[in-house]
């Protein structure tokens, strides 16, 4: 299977594709011609590290899910190292979260002040 034909069966774009495969999340053959040549199972490898994106962890992550990549990922009993990092980057977005709401609120309660003062914002 050819770049393209993996991206159009999982809903990625070749670049994606040439960037998993820069972080070693999956491989290619090459052919004669020297294009990428894909197996065919590494549709379900890549479905797994969007799935795995999706829910918020990094590249750098997901590598720790390299064992079970190829299998259903979301129903595999989890690793004591996946657990961990998938807490620790619960952490993290918790945190960023946290500090986006923080600034948010800073800004609603600026607003306040100056419309209560008679000015209104330009929307």
């Amino acid at each position: 299977m050819r770049i393209g034909e993996l991206a159009r069966a999982t809903g990625t774009t070749p670049r994606a594709l040439r960037h998993y495969e820069e972080a070693g999340l999956i491989s290619s053959e090459r052919a004669s011609n020297g294009y990428r040549v894909y197996d065919e199972r590494t549709v379900v490898r890549v479905r797994n590290i969007r799935y795995l994106l999706a829910a918020g962890l990094t590249l750098d992550d997901v590598r720790v899910f390299l064992p079970c990549l190829d299998g259903d990922v979301s129903a595999a009993p989890p690793s004591d190292k996946g657990l961990r990092v998938a807490l620790e980057r619960l952490a993290v977005l918790n945190a960023r979260i946290a500090a986006q709401t923080e600034a948010r609120d800073r800004l609603e309660a600026a607003l306040r002040e100056k419309t209560s003062d008679g000015v209104r914002p330009v929307v």
